[in-house]
């Protein structure tokens, strides 16, 4: 593919802006790369694997002359680090995020934002429960959903990012801030609270062994551990920034749980039938839209890693 920013400035190199980082090199989209990490050990992996052309010590450094800038930090600290970066952006450059809440990011980042500069929040909706430098790898956004929250962005600098996506492999909607963050409170945000939720009352019931919940977990307890994995900065930050959708979403679960409690307790097998029936409908929908596969790994080879 043809280049489509001369610099893009990674700011954290975590897991999706070094998956990112390995795209970028892969499909050539960026004539170079460079990246900011807080620790020297990071910065070093970055260069060791090779998805950025050079790493700096301030988030300052690491913008000046970029094309596009990813600022793929905690949600918690979005709004510092753009102020840190303000007077070193480049004019007609466009920032970006990969943050999975986006009406706080909106708030904390777009003061900061100078005349001249575009600011289009994205979240790319994949990932492992790995993190760091070292878990990233090409193909991790291959047929998966990138949403664009634009706002007032100029149609062309969307266009270039929505190109630059679709370059790694992405489908790219966009979408209302607000919407976005009602839509993953419903498909990420609460099951992850449920997750990690679960995982603790495993953890509470002592007459279930640690030993036993290990040795005998199968794929619904074990699909509970890998996502409860996921970083906790990471989730503690979605929580607080997005605590509205997150609460009435996990408001109109509590009221279901209580329904198929009811039922459980009554004997009603038919409601826990009809139940069950409309809920698997929805999975079935979600592996035609090809958002799930039967392979291992979601069908992620270590080649993949290369």
């Amino acid at each position: 593919m043809a280049v489509i920013y001369d610099r893009v400035a990674l700011i954290g190199l975590g897991l999706i802006a070094s998956s990112m980082g390995h795209a970028m090199k892969k499909w050539g989209l960026a004539g170079s790369v460079v990246g900011y990490a807080k620790t020297e050990a990071t910065r070093e992996a970055a260069l060791e694997m090779g998805f950025c052309d050079e790493v700096f010590v301030t988030a300052g450094e690491a913008v000046q002359g970029a094309d596009l800038v990813v600022l793929a930090v905690p949600v918690g600290v979005m709004g510092q680090v753009s102020k840190e970066i303000r007077h070193h952006l480049k004019p007609g450059a466009t920032v970006t995020d990969v943050g999975s809440v986006k009406q706080a990011v909106v708030e904390a980042v777009g003061p900061h934002i100078p005349e001249g500069v575009d600011f289009v929040p994205g979240h790319p909706l994949a990932g492992t429960e790995h993190s760091g430098p070292r878990s990233g790898f090409a193909t991790l956004f291959q047929n998966r959903f990138t949403l664009l929250t634009p706002g007032d962005a100029r149609p062309e600098a969307v266009a270039r990012l929505r190109s630059f996506w679709e370059g790694m492999g992405a489908l790219v909607e966009e979408m209302e801030a607000d919407h976005h963050d009602l839509v993953l409170a419903v498909t990420s945000h609460t099951p992850h609270l449920i997750a990690y939720t679960m995982v603790g009352v495993a953890d509470h019931l002592r007459r279930v062994t640690e030993s036993e919940v290990i040795k005998y977990s199968a794929a619904g307890f074990r699909d509970f551990t890998r996502i409860a994995a996921s970083d906790p900065t990471m989730w503690r930050d979605v929580f607080l920034t997005n605590k509205e959708a997150t609460l009435d979403v996990l408001g109109r679960f509590t009221e279901e749980l209580f329904a198929l409690q009811r039922a459980i307790r009554m004997g009603d097998g038919d409601e826990l039938f009809n139940y069950f029936t409309r809920t698997r409908a929805i999975r079935r929908g979600i592996i035609e839209a090809g958002q799930d596969t039967a392979a291992p790994d979601f069908g992620r080879v270590k080649a993949d890693k290369a």
